[in-house]
Order: structure tokens, then sequence, then C-alpha cells
């Protein structure tokens, strides 16, 4: 019973452990989604939490055939766009960290190691300075992997905006990039 359609079949038949399973396989990104939104753990905690909530009351809605990580998505990033919406100028200011990434060394030295954390974190600064609306668009298509079809649904876009956003998105972390001398 691992697939997400089989999952939703048995939570809505009743059994709740099955929606534990598809909490444990989307959690990590439903919550980078909030943090990168609202820039603060504890929210994005909260948050995520909330859209898990939110998933399992509505969850007789969910369109069986359809992708669940598409769905769950969309209703995270609602929630992100909500909460953004009612505590404007009130962001909390603390910056994802990327103090987990692990720079895998394969043979290379520790100051080449070095070199490629701080490249990575340059990149991940300039991505986060993105408007969220095509900081998104890059996430979803360069991070998630989805093809440019389910980034539009997700979004609630046409593919065409979609693509838009992530070559806009590109060009202005390349101009980010190159005015950092980092290009």
């Amino acid at each position: 019973m691992d697939d997400d359609n089989d999952l939703i079949r048995e939570t809505l038949a009743g059994n709740t452990a099955a929606f534990g399973l598809l909490v444990t396989r989307y959690q990590r990104p439903v919550y980078n989604l909030m943090l990168r939104a609202v820039k603060s753990a504890d929210t994005a905690a909260d948050l995520a939490q909330d859209t898990f909530i939110r998933a399992y009351e509505n969850l007789e809605r969910f369109r069986p055939g359809a992708r669940f990580f598409s769905w769950l998505y969309a209703i995270g990033l609602n929630r992100a766009r909500d909460w953004l919406r009612a505590s404007r100028g009130h962001l909390e200011a603390e910056p994802e960290t990327l103090d987990s990434v692990t720079v895998c060394g394969d043979g290379g030295t520790q100051q080449d190691e070095l070199a490629a954390l701080l490249d990575l974190r340059r990149v991940g600064r300039a991505l986060e300075a993105l408007p969220l609306e095509q900081h998104e668009a890059l996430v979803l298509y360069y991070r998630e992997e989805l093809p440019l079809k389910e980034v539009a649904q997700i979004l609630g876009i046409s593919l065409s905006a979609a693509k838009m956003r992530v070559s806009r998105g590109l060009e202005r972390l390349r101009r980010t990039l190159e005015v950092d001398g980092h290009a």
C-alpha cells in the first residue's frame, strides 16, 4: 500500500494511519515550501501542519488518479500566500539555512568542498531574493523535478505562464549572481 491513491482510498475508508504515511512522505517538501515563504522555522512547521490538516479535511475532493503531491502542494502554496497577506509587514527574518546540506567529497580537497558550499549558499541567497512566484516556479521545476505542466497546475496558471516564470526567475537569478561576480 505505497501508492498515494491507495493511501487516499484507505484514509477515506477510515484508516487514518494511511494518511500518516502520506504525511511522512510529503512533510519535508511541504515544510520547505513554508520555510521558503515565511522564513521562520516555527511558523513554517505550523503552516505545514495546517496544510496537512486542510488536506485531510478536504480529501474527499481529491480527484482519483490525479497526483496527490501536486494537490497537496497547491494547498500549501495557498496557505503560505494567505499567511503572507495576513502578516504583511510582520515577517520574521530567519533565513533558510543550508547548514544541513552536505557537500560530498569525491576526492576533492577540503578547500574545494568549502568553495562548493559557499557557491551553494550564494545561489540559495539569490534564490531566496526572488519574488515568491518565480521562486516557487524554479523550485517546483528544478528541485522537485516536476514537468512544466504540473508546475502550472500547482501554481494555478497557464503552461505558458509557468514557462515565463521559470525563464524570468532564471534570468533574474543569473543577473543577481553576475552582480555578485559569481556567474
